[in-house]
């Protein structure tokens, strides 16, 4: 059975990083989707799909999305053509929301796999500091919410050494829940 990774994490954990080491490399069998994000697309960070408020409307309006959310001031879907992917025999990579989580096990049941990429609070912070990108007060609140508990049945990936090492185990994951 083909399956819907649906990868979460903080700010900072290294979801980008994973993601794009994945699509330069990618395991047989698994694509990567990009998101689609109502954020201007040089605005940095992932590589997505930048939509005008109107046009995300529209294409929720027309169905085109799995799943969709709000968050940070931004609209996130995730493309309907993943369950085209899925069909066709193919893994998913898919950056999550892991607010979202439940959206999503409504959507895919038994196909999605939760991955919650996690790091320690100081290699966290770490990385929010030198990205440069929040004051002190964000990195707080991010470091905050990166301490709430990870969903139930979301298996867990410690990224804070090597990304080399993170994808291998990402790799173990995928073989070990085919």
């Amino acid at each position: 059975m083909a399956r819907l990774i649906w990868l979460t994490g903080p700010s900072g954990s290294g979801k980008d990083s994973l993601l794009d080491a994945l699509r330069a490399a990618p395991p047989p069998r698994l694509l990567i989707a990009h998101r689609y994000i109502t954020r201007a697309a040089d605005a940095g960070g992932e590589n997505h799909v930048a939509l005008t408020e109107t046009e995300f409307d529209r294409r929720a309006a027309l169905g085109l999305f799995a799943v969709s959310w709000e968050a940070h001031g931004f609209r996130y879907g995730i493309g309907c053509e993943t369950e085209q992917w899925l069909l066709r025999g193919q893994n998913v990579v898919v950056n999550g929301s892991r607010l979202h989580l439940a959206q999503a096990q409504a959507r895919f049941g038994s196909q999605l796999l939760p991955v919650c990429l996690q790091v320690t609070p100081a290699v966290l912070a770490a990385r929010l500091r030198q990205r440069g990108r929040e004051d002190e007060a964000e990195i707080a609140r991010r470091l905050a919410r990166a301490a709430q508990p990870q969903p139930d049945g979301c298996l867990i990936l410690n990224n804070d050494g090597a990304l080399a090492e993170t994808v291998c185990q990402l790799r173990q994951i995928l073989e070990l829940h085919q």
